[in-house]
């Protein structure tokens, strides 16, 4: 059952993500455009979520790397994710018009990078088990 728990508390900091995502592209986008303002809310997002995910979903877990170098590696991982969630946005501008539209890309991409990033988390980053 662990690994459904894990699951539903990495979902739930990606809400918390998702707000920050989106909160961040709506403030960066007036300077940056749409495009460049999504890799600055990226970053935002993945630097909230790493720390819900480090503490929470896998709290009894840990890298064994120093706290620097485990972000650094986190940010590496979720590019797969970042990837795919990146390319769902940019189809969701080009097809879907409105001021909500961006927030829309951005909640659709997250749905569709999860899956991958909670694997590449928990199988790369999160591995070991604490006082292992």
């Amino acid at each position: 059952m662990r690994l459904g728990r894990e699951f539903l508390l990495f979902a739930f900091a990606g809400v918390i993500g998702l707000g920050v995502d989106v909160g961040v592209l709506y403030l960066a986008a007036p300077l940056l455009g749409w495009y460049a303002a999504r890799v600055l809310s990226f970053l935002a997002a993945a630097t909230a979520t790493w720390a819900l995910n480090r503490r929470y979903a896998f709290g009894a877990r840990h890298s064994g790397a120093s706290l620097a170098r485990e972000y650094f590696s986190y940010l590496l991982t979720m590019l797969g994710g970042a990837v795919v969630n990146y390319g769902v946005y940019v189809l969701v501008l080009h097809t879907v018009e409105g001021p909500w539209a961006p927030a829309f890309g951005v909640a659709l991409g997250s749905c569709a990078g999860m899956t991958l990033n909670f694997l590449a988390a928990r199988q790369l980053i999160f591995k070991s088990r604490r006082g292992r």
